[in-house]
């Protein structure tokens, strides 16, 4: 992984990230993305002291039209089943952030999006259970915005551009998913040993190619020009979170990678933020 120099930021913008958030067991399993989540989460905080907060989309929170969380202290959801006790212990108690939901439904308001504010949301494990490795102090506050129920890939990232004045304004934009979500797959009787399922790595590293040249229209058309894009993706909602940083992103950027981890042969781990160029 290449490191952000750990100095006051010559440049004012926070760089959205994409996090792919994995098993729910990620927040105890943490292999090899979760520290490298924490060192970047900790360069972050020494490039930025004055960081004021996040505002997040996971594909757990799918709402009729565009919601975002208003409560100050939301709670932990542990929206799953089957998982050991253990699980369902963690607590994130990170707090909210009504004065920036507000600043949030603002700017949606002047860009002519209608969006209602949502003060009794919980924390869904798409936030928390990434945030958990990226500030495991929980003293980051955290705003959500809600993945509409029917959005595509271009209507997402029209969302991430509406809220990227924030990221001059010292707040961390961040779409949580996964790079590949092929739940049938992972159930299924094939097992989750061994190396990485082909696949896998022939639609991560399209991405990542994609991104290298900064070929936003290519990864809009995702579906239809990736490699493998419906097997990896059988249904979008967990890919689309990458559209909300990439909207959010300056309009000079380049992705830095900051994990590339296959876990358990089909969920692929990539995490990366959108630098500025400088």
């Amino acid at each position: 992984m290449t490191t952000m120099t750990a100095t006051a930021s010559p440049h004012p913008v926070v760089p959205p990230m994409f996090v792919s958030h994995g098993a729910p067991l990620f927040a105890v399993d943490a292999g090899e993305t979760g520290p490298a989540l924490t060192r970047w989460g900790q360069e972050l905080r020494a490039r930025f002291p004055g960081l004021r907060g996040v505002v997040l989309m996971s594909p757990h929170w799918m709402a009729r039209g565009v919601r975002v969380t208003t409560g100050a202290q939301p709670a932990t959801w542990h929206d799953f089943g089957g998982f050991p006790p253990a699980l369902y212990e963690l607590q994130y108690p990170a707090p909210g952030a009504p004065g920036l939901a507000q600043e949030v439904l603002d700017l949606l308001a002047a860009a002519g999006v209608a969006a209602q504010g949502d003060a009794q949301r919980p924390f869904d494990h798409g936030a928390w259970v990434p945030l958990r490795h990226l500030f495991p102090q929980a003293d980051v506050p955290v705003v959500q915005v809600a993945l509409p129920v029917g959005a595509g890939p271009t209507q997402v990232h029209a969302l991430g551009a509406v809220l990227r004045p924030l990221a001059q304004q010292g707040v961390l934009l961040v779409g949580t998913g996964s790079m590949t979500h092929n739940l049938a797959e992972f159930m299924g009787a094939g097992g989750t040993e061994g190396g990485p399922d082909p696949y896998v790595q022939a639609f991560s590293r399209w991405v990542e190619d994609a991104l290298r040249r900064r070929d936003v229209p290519a990864l809009l058309d995702y579906r239809d020009r990736a490699p493998h894009a419906r097997r990896a993706h059988p249904t979008d909602e967990h890919f689309l979170p990458l559209f909300f940083a990439l909207g959010a992103a300056p309009q000079d950027w380049q992705a830095q990678y900051i994990s590339r981890e296959v876990m358990y042969r089909m969920l692929a781990m990539d995490a990366f933020a959108l630098q500025p160029v400088v």
